[in-house]
């Protein structure tokens, strides 16, 4: 029994350590671009635009050409069409397939945007920026219950913005204040002594308390003329530290002898002080935008992403009742380009449509049930309606390029095979 006993001491070390890979770094690649809903019917390319409410996100120098109070609220909500992984060789196997839970989420983004003269304005901005949610169905047999069953951050930016114009130059300074949230659930594995067979024993769920962090945003807009104009943003990093609790239910091996056992090593049923922390990426775009007739204007953007900042993350369960970690992911900064036609059918309608091609940050090594992301293209249509209110509407197509891992990073376990993901969004926004 004491050799039995050593093996599932060690087995129960290695599934702490396992239990840990669901980091919060993992969840890279998570950015959400559609925080207005006339952008995003251009795919997002509005940076040299940025004449409605949403300008707080998208480019705040265009804060300095308001010339009257505005308001406008509205979400997108993003719901999977397609979320599927196959197998390979050598494990989990050929043989295994999964599916993710049909995802439905809701993001909201308001704003609202006044002028204090002819020179200086303000502006109030809240949204979503960054948010995921994967959740696997079958928990019971998913062969990547070891890395996750279901990952979820959720993020909400405050954005009060100051807004200077002189001339045709328009110049935008913000600071940002976010709150987030983490929620991780994972199996926990041990070799079975007496079969030497995996099983599990228990069902891990981390959750944090909100935590908070604060940087800044600056933008400027310069209408050069009715024909054209140009715009560059930035948004600064910004790092929050979450605090939590982490709680493991004991899962029966159908073996009482073994369950007693594994109740001494691994702490059930009791909270688990636990610590980490996210670095959020600094964004940056520019745009041109070119009005190709009076009714007719083309945009055209590219954007950067700093996920470099997912280099490693650590988990500090701070009384020691698991073993800490540090997480490899090996993030890349990565740019994206989009392209967004707007056509002006009367004074009261307008038509948009879009094209977006986002690359992933995340190496191949990096790609796990806790977020497989991929090169993706997007596809947007939108209309909007001015009378008594304004009305936005958008829809978008995103289809994820199939992903395959076939290669751990030195001294990881292997869990290969492809991914294969498509989303639609809808986007919906009001004002006066």
């Amino acid at each position: 029994m004491r050799r039995r006993g050593e093996l599932i001491r060690r087995a129960l070390s290695v599934a702490a350590l396992a239990g840990l890979a669901a980091a919060p770094a993992g969840a890279a690649g998570f950015g959400i671009f559609e925080q207005g809903t006339r952008a995003m019917g251009m795919a997002g390319a509005f940076t040299a635009q940025a004449d409605d409410p949403s300008l707080l996100f998208h480019n705040a120098g265009g804060l300095a050409f308001v010339e009257q109070s505005d308001w406008q609220a509205g979400a997108t909500y993003f719901t999977s069409t397609e979320a599927e992984f196959q197998g390979a060789a050598p494990f989990p196997g050929p043989d295994q397939q999964a599916e993710q839970e049909p995802l439905g989420e809701i993001l909201p983004h308001a704003y609202y945007v006044r002028p204090i003269n002819d020179t200086w304005k303000f502006g109030f901005g809240l949204y979503a920026p960054f948010g995921l949610t994967t959740e696997w169905q079958d928990p019971d047999q998913f062969s990547g219950r070891y890395i996750s069953t279901r990952a979820a951050i959720r993020s909400v930016d405050l954005n009060p913005t100051i807004g200077w114009r002189t001339g045709n130059f328009g110049i935008g300074v913000g600071a940002i204040a976010r709150v987030s949230d983490v929620e991780l659930n994972r199996r926990l594995p041990v070799v079975n002594p007496f079969t030497f067979q995996v099983q599990d024993v228990g069902d891990l769920n981390l959750e944090t308390d909100f935590g908070e962090g604060f940087g800044w945003n600056v933008g400027v807009l310069h209408r050069f003329n009715n024909s054209f104009s140009w715009g560059l943003s930035y948004r600064s990093k910004i790092s929050i530290d979450y605090e939590g609790d982490a709680r493991v239910r004991q899962i029966s091996t159908g073996n009482a002898q073994l369950d007693a056992v594994v109740a001494t090593r691994v702490p059930f049923n009791r909270d688990l002080p636990a610590e980490a922390s996210i670095e959020f990426p600094d964004m940056a775009s520019l745009g041109l935008a070119f009005a190709l007739s009076p009714n007719l204007r083309l945009e055209t953007d590219a954007n950067w992403t700093g996920w470099s900042t997912f280099d490693t993350t650590e988990i500090d369960f701070v009384n020691n009742d698991l073993p800490d970690a540090e997480i490899r992911s090996d993030w890349e900064d990565v740019y994206n380009y989009r392209a967004g036609l707007r056509w002006t059918a009367s004074p009261k309608s307008e038509w948009r449509i879009g094209y977006v091609f986002d690359e992933t940050p995340q190496p191949e090594e990096a790609v796990t049930p806790l977020l497989p992301d991929a090169d993706r293209n997007g596809f947007t249509l939108g209309y909007g309606y001015t009378g008594t209110w304004k009305i936005d509407l958008a829809l978008m197509y995103l289809d994820f390029k199939e992903r395959t891992r076939a290669r751990s990073f030195e001294h990881e376990g292997d869990f290969f095979g492809t991914y294969n993901t498509q989303a639609l969004l809808f986007g919906l926004t009001i004002g006066r």
